[in-house]
């Protein structure tokens, strides 16, 4: 679907735009990361690129949460959920679950709850 005349002319395009603007974004990537006599980077130049937010501010924060926050390093995990079935307390299916899987497990717990499943019907001799 991508190999129509108009999508290689825009790719062709972009292409061109990159080698046009390359040199401009080389030089202002360096100047961003050339470091001054302070050991600090120039401040000005890359509040243009990207948002400059002073350390000290940031390790406040840091502190403040991990004061506030005592986490046993654990995840929420769902534990309400049946290893077996994969069912919740609500008879749902996680998300991540396809309908194809979801419909396999109930047909594994349906014929196991049921024992042989229904007779098929038929001529009896």
């Amino acid at each position: 679907m991508a190999k129509s005349l108009r999508s290689k002319w825009k790719r062709k395009m972009r292409a061109e735009k990159r080698k046009k603007n390359a040199p401009k974004e080389l030089a202002r990537l360096k100047q961003a990361l050339s470091l001054d006599k302070k050991g600090e980077a120039v401040m000005t130049d890359m509040q243009e690129i990207a948002t400059v937010v002073p350390a000290d501010k940031i390790k406040k924060q840091t502190d403040m949460d991990m004061g506030e926050v005592e986490d046993d390093g654990k995840m929420d995990m769902d534990s309400k959920r049946s290893k077996k079935t994969q069912l919740n307390e609500n008879g749902q299916y996680p998300v991540w679950m396809s309908q194809r899987q979801a419909k396999k497990l109930k047909s594994k717990r349906t014929t196991k709850k049921g024992g042989q499943g229904k007779k098929k019907k038929g001529i009896s001799w």
